[in-house]
């Protein structure tokens, strides 16, 4: 029943506005009508104004809040007959009321339906009308060439509070209420309502609504006045440098070429390695110790792919001089000879910001250097999280940074940890041969995927050997006879795991210390505080990459940079928000996953109406003949049309698979257009045409196909 509600409201608006068209009910509220009868009708308001100005009133409220034509002459009469004071008293209560009863009924008949499709789009929307919603809206009321009306239904789709839509439409409308309610009083020299606003009253409004736009400018200058208050002394008047950027991971080597390919003059401090953790410490290492481990589970399993025998002995050691020699390889991409030849300023140090125009750089060799500039980029990235777990410094622990210096392959290995790092890293060693335990204090892993997911990669890394206990706290470490062993529970019951070596994979938090954030009274939390614009509060210091969030992609602190840097150095002239609608994400585990867009639990937890097509990668050709036949596409799409709102990818490539899809969302571009795309025979690719055809499939439009049957019988005789 309580569905069936705004159906039956609805039904009966519908059937009140036809009425209202039907019976002509619109000549009453002409301009011709109001002159016909001014007369009389002012000579009623002069005997009744109370009763006259209330039912005014009412029926003025009735006709905003029904959204029906007639506002601007209603708003004529009652400077015809009440005067320019009353009358703009009457129309400006009057009309906000009414307005903000059109935005409730918005709100209630229409706002959840439209959530349910774009639920997405509105969030986005929601965010910024909670940052300049009320800049907006008394700009738009300020401009009469937006109808009012639409300006009502739509502001009801948004999280806009009513009272704030109420004054602040009180306000932005009583300009224009003003000039209508004057012309009012002399409604018989009115001929036309497109009499009233001249092309330049048009303009004086035009220039009213800039001023809005122009007065957050004024805001946001004098804010930062009052932030840059305490440091005004020491700004320079001149600069050695456009801009600086701490850290020479993805997020700063991406920010310095940017601003080294446009002529600024850049200097990059690095106070460790050039490449930071994804050159040193996270993909590539990962990624090269994966590819080994892959090849010693095929070898093992070679009658597969009919093969009698083939045997392969892992000399650890050899192992990871192979991942360090990738790592040597790549360097030269990050090295600072590269970016030097770029047109970076590259200096090895270690930098601390001392005023918002000043950072002081300590080199390896002990002197320091200050330098002046105009903009600062913080990308310092992140570093492994390790817990405050009771026992652990006296049992030792590695880490996704520290691991590679390993040479012996440890007998026993305890992951801590169920996330992308932890599951890569525990089924690798598996291969190698370590007997590996992961234990995760979350019911499952890889918590942020679908639960058919992270059942898909418990069974797969338990294929490889890895024992995996899910939903176990690390209570603390402990020795015991002479062993390592970590102590969890489950269930209210304890357990002693035994481990040679112990690896913390638990995540990643922001570096936030030493770098002068504290002293500059930046905001931080578990990452910078920054706007939309990836600006802090000092809107010359940006920050982007791990340390800024909300993502610990190398790809997004890259996509981040360009943000930061053009912002930093173009933000007086034009500004640009970061971009985080299309993220794509994987986890290289084998079964790779990989996933753009929304995942169903994400779309339950947001209510976000959405179909769900599948297909299964076991059922391609290509997958068949590497026998690699096993995993999945899974697509979310709206209800109804081939609009993609997510996609996960569990399989073999999957992260690269995912590439047309980040594409497809990136552009808007439907399951249609990919199934009318040709892939070549035989690839995995293919399984995203597959896909979509899945989706066709249970889009038919059979009556239409009933009917060309019917045609082909004819043609048949």
């Amino acid at each position: 029943m309580p569905k069936q509600k705004p159906l039956i409201v609805v039904a009966l608006l519908v059937a009140l506005a036809l009425a209202f068209f039907a019976l002509d009910l619109g000549r009453f509220l002409s301009l011709d009508f109001l002159k016909s009868r001014q007369a009389e009708l002012a000579l009623l308001a002069a005997e009744r104004p109370l009763q006259v100005g209330a039912a005014f009133f009412a029926l003025y409220v009735a006709v905003a809040a029904a959204s029906l034509p007639g506002a601007a002459v209603l708003t004529l009469a009652a400077g015809a007959l009440f005067g320019l004071g009353v009358g703009t008293l009457i129309v400006s209560f009057a009309s906000s009321l009414g307005a903000t009863l059109a935005l409730l009924a918005a709100r209630y008949l229409l706002r959840d339906s439209v959530r349910a499709k774009f639920g997405a789009r509105l969030a986005d929307v929601d965010r910024g009308m909670a940052r300049d919603g009320a800049f907006y809206l008394f700009t738009l009321r300020l401009v009469p060439l937006v109808p009012f009306f639409v300006i009502n239904l739509l502001m009801g789709l948004t999280a806009m509070r009513a009272w704030t839509f109420y004054w602040v439409s009180q306000l932005g409308m009583l300009a224009g209420t003003l000039v209508y309610v004057n012309a009012g009083t002399q409604l018989a020299k009115i001929e036309s309502l497109q009499g009233i606003l001249s092309p330049g009253l048009i303009g004086s409004f035009v220039l009213l609504g800039v001023f809005p736009l122009l007065a957050k400018k004024l805001v946001d200058a004098i804010a930062a006045r009052k932030v840059y208050a305490r440091w005004r002394h020491l700004k320079p008047k001149a600069y050695d440098r456009n801009l600086v950027v701490i850290g020479a991971g993805a997020a700063g080597l991406v920010s310095a070429y940017i601003g080294a390919a446009v002529k600024a003059k850049v200097t990059l401090v690095e106070s460790h390695k050039m490449g930071g953790d994804c050159l040193n410490y996270g993909c590539v290492p990962s990624k090269a110790l994966i590819k080994t481990a892959t090849l010693a589970r095929q070898i093992r399993h070679a009658s597969d792919y009919g093969l009698a025998h083939a045997e392969a002995r892992i000399d650890f050691a050899q192992v990871m001089e192979r991942v360090a020699r990738v790592v040597r390889e790549i360097e030269p991409h990050d090295s600072v000879e590269r970016y030097t030849k770029l047109g970076v300023d590259v200096v090895l140090g270690r930098a601390r910001i001392t005023s918002p125009w000043h950072v002081e750089i300590t080199k390896e060799d002990g002197t320091t250097q200050t330098l002046t500039t105009r903009s600062i980029v913080v990308a310092t990235g992140a570093a492994p999280f390790v817990p405050p777990l009771p026992g652990l410094d006296d049992v030792g622990h590695l880490t996704s940074d520290t691991l590679w210096g390993l040479r012996e392959l440890p007998p026993r290995l305890l992951v801590l940890g169920g996330g992308p790092i932890g599951c890569e890293l525990a089924q690798a060693f598996a291969r190698l041969g370590s007997q590996v335990t992961q234990v995760e204090q979350l019911p499952r892993l890889l918590a942020r995927e679908d639960d058919e997911v992270s059942a898909l990669a418990q069974r797969a890394l338990e294929a490889d050997g890895v024992t995996v206990l899910a939903g176990h706290q690390a209570l603390r470490c402990e020795r015991r006879g002479g062993e390592k062993v970590l102590v969890v529970t489950s269930g209210g019951a304890e357990q002693a795991i035994a481990f040679d070596t112990l690896l913390v994979a638990v995540g990643r938090s922001a570096r936030l210390t030493g770098f002068g954030l504290e002293e500059l009274g930046i905001p931080v939390g578990r990452t910078v505080q920054t706007d939309a614009y990836l600006q802090t509060i000092y809107p010359n210091i940006l920050a982007c990459g791990d340390v800024a969030g909300p993502f610990q992609f190398t790809h997004t602190a890259a996509h981040q940079a360009w943000y930061a840097s053009v912002n930093a150095l173009f933000g007086s002239l034009k500004k640009f928000k970061a971009d985080y609608r299309v993220i794509p994400a994987a986890t290289f585990i084998d079964p790779e996953v990989a996933r753009v867009g929304l995942n169903e639990q994400e779309a339950k937890a947001q209510g976000i109406a959405y179909e769900v097509t599948r297909y299964g990668i076991d059922d391609l050709d290509r997958a068949i003949a590497d026998s690699a036949a096993h995993g999945f596409v899974k697509v979310l799409t709206e209800p109804g049309r081939d609009r993609i709102l997510g996609v996960t990818i569990v399989g073999e490539h999957a992260a690269d698979l995912l590439a047309e899809y980040v594409l497809a969302l990136k552009h808007g571009l439907g399951l249609n257009k990919i199934l009318g795309t040709i892939h070549t025979y035989p690839t995995l690719a293919e399984a995203n045409k597959y896909a979509a055809g899945e989706w066709k499939r249970a889009h038919q439009p059979t009556r239409l196909l009933a009917w060309v049957e019917r045609f082909h019988a004819w043609r048949r005789g």
